[in-house]
C-alpha cells in the first residue's frame, strides 16, 4: 500500500455544505440567516457580553476590593506533601517540582499546615504559614525564607 492509495472509509468525508447558491440547493435565497435583522447582515455579530444596548452584567454588578494587576501569585503546598522527602534533605522548589509534589512553580510556593510533618527537613520557600513553620520546626526541621 502506497500513500497516494489510502483513501478515506465510504460514508466519513461529505461534500461541503454551499449556502446560499440558489433555491435547488435547499439553502438559496437567505443562506440560513433568515430575513432582515442583525444575524442576516454580513458583519452582523456583537461582541462578547453585548446584551443588545441593555447595560451588560459586568457593569451592572458592584465592584468591590482591589486587584493586583501585577501580582506574582505562590503555588501552595501542605505540611503532609513534605513527607516524600527524606530525614535531613533540604525542600527547595526544584526538588519538588522533580519529586512532583508541584507541576509549576514560576513565581515560588508557600507552606501551609494542613497536615502532619513526620520527617525532619530544612524548607527553603518564599513563605510560611504561622501553624506550618511550628510544625516543621517541632519536627526538628528548619523553615527558612528565601
Amino acid at each position: 500500500m502506497k500513500l497516494s492509495e489510502l483513501s478515506p472509509a465510504e460514508g466519513s468525508v461529505r461534500s461541503p455544505y454551499r449556502k446560499g447558491r440558489g433555491a435547488g440547493s435547499g439553502n438559496g435565497k437567505t443562506g440560513g440567516r433568515g430575513h432582515k435583522g442583525q444575524l442576516a447582515r454580513s458583519g452582523g455579530k456583537t461582541r462578547i457580553g453585548f446584551e443588545g444596548g441593555q447595560m451588560p452584567l459586568a457593569r451592572r454588578v458592584p465592584k468591590r476590593g482591589f486587584i493586583n494587576i501585577f501580582a506574582k501569585p505562590l503555588e501552595i503546598i501542605n505540611l503532609s506533601s513534605l513527607n516524600v522527602f527524606e530525614d535531613g534533605e533540604t525542600v527547595t522548589a526544584e526538588s519538588l517540582l522533580q519529586k512532583g509534589v508541584l507541576n509549576k512553580c514560576e513565581f515560588g510556593y508557600k507552606v501551609l499546615g494542613n497536615g502532619k510533618v513526620t520527617k525532619k527537613v530544612t524548607v527553603k520557600a518564599n513563605a510560611f504559614s504561622k501553624s506550618a513553620k511550628e510544625a516543621i520546626e517541632a519536627a526538628g526541621g528548619k523553615a527558612e525564607v528565601m
